[in-house]
């Protein structure tokens, strides 16, 4: 057997073992990623050690930038991350997060937020939102959209279609609530925070066509233009109905499938986690695992969006990237195993050899004894 043999099999498992070693710990990480990929909670919490192992800094940065923006509820929700990942914050810095939640939840600030989501219709914290949804259940808010969305309509307009439909459905929805009492509530604002996040142009892409698409056909355009030419905000019972039976109820199943996702990240990691949520979601199944992770992590929910956006919510890397690094592994670990057996095959095969030979060699030497021995006889004969 020759040497070059055996030495080019065990340079084969050196190298192949090396492989195994660089490439184990992205294929194990690829791998735990794969798994997880349906789970939000967990697909977020294997991203979040990846970034926070290669950047300790993250959150402490994050909190400065949210206090600097007087972001006060993002600051929390990364206070509360670093409690969750034991992560150490400061003293200092603790304290003024501390200081900025207590002025955010002062009663000065809470009515005044109220009272803005009131009187414009516009939410981007529990305040504001509460004003909003408290417009909305008075029917005020919904008809004022309405009203200016379906004169757009009859004059011929650039009509928001998404905006005319979430309103109109939002009436609908009021009344179940009333009936309810309160049982629709997260559905009643879930249609009010998407309805408000497209108004002041929260509302990502990619979702804002999806739902455009949705809505329309929502709204029979005849009835609803002759229900706002004979309504007026002033008697709001009497063109609540008028509006209320241009609705179709069969066309909005998608829409409030949407509606309720939204209401339950509300629900878990307030209006603002809503809001942030429709920011970056690019369909109503981004916003349904929205929902599933706020569910998980609760107020911790914004804090995971604003690190890792959209990876949150599904594969940050392609699937077939990661399959990559997983069966990169597997060849590797192949390669190893085939190797040591080819350099375990090739070491015994030169043993047996050589045990052969020297036995061969000890019976030839066996052979050769007698010989001498007769030649002996013979001389001294």
């Amino acid at each position: 057997m020759k040497r070059w043999r055996i030495g080019s099999a065990l340079a084969a498992t050196a190298l192949c073992a090396v492989a195994c070693t660089l490439l184990w710990p992205q294929a194990r990480d690829a791998f735990a990623v794969l798994v997880a990929q349906d789970d939000p909670a967990v697909l977020s919490d294997l991203q979040l050690n990846s970034v926070l192992r290669n950047n300790s800094a993250a959150i402490a940065d994050n909190i400065e930038a949210a206090l600097a923006a007087g972001d006060a509820d993002l600051a929390g929700s990364f206070v509360e991350l670093a409690r969750e990942k034991n992560i150490a914050v400061t003293d200092d810095l603790a304290r003024r997060v501390n200081d900025a939640v207590t002025e955010a939840n002062s009663t000065s600030h809470l009515a005044k937020r109220f009272a803005t989501g009131l009187v414009t219709g516009d939410a981007d914290d529990v305040a504001s939102l509460s004003g909003t949804v408290a417009g909305d259940l008075f029917v005020f808010g919904d008809i004022r959209d309405i009203v200016r969305e379906g004169k757009h309509l009859a004059t011929g307009e650039d009509t928001d279609h998404l905006v005319l439909g979430l309103a109109t459905a939002g009436l609908a929805v009021t009344a179940a609530t009333y009936v309810s009492l309160g049982g629709a509530a997260p559905l009643r604002a879930g249609l009010t925070l998407v309805k408000d996040a497209r108004k002041v142009g929260r509302l990502g892409e990619g979702l804002t066509q999806w739902a455009g698409r949705s809505a329309r056909g929502m709204v029979d355009g005849p009835m609803l233009q002759q229900a706002v030419a004979t309504g007026s905000v002033l008697r709001p019972g009497q063109t609540m109905t008028a509006i209320r039976a241009a609705f179709r109820a069969e066309k909005a199943g998608a829409l409030v499938r949407l509606a309720k996702d939204v209401g339950r990240v509300g629900e878990k990691a307030g209006a603002r986690g809503a809001l942030d949520t429709l920011k970056i979601a690019e369909g109503p199944k981004d916003v349904a695992r929205a929902a599933r992770l706020a569910e998980s992590k609760g107020g911790q929910t914004r804090a995971i969006l604003k690190v890792l956006g959209r990876g949150a919510l599904l594969l940050a890397a392609g699937a077939f990237d990661l399959t990559l690094w997983v069966f990169g592994a597997l060849l590797a670990l192949f390669g190893f195993l085939s190797s040591i057996k080819a350099t375990t095959e090739r070491l015994t095969t030169s043993y047996l050899l050589r045990k052969k030979a020297r036995r061969l060699r000890k019976q030839m030497a066996a052979a050769s004894t007698p010989d001498l021995s007769l030649a002996g006889a013979v001389a001294y004969g």
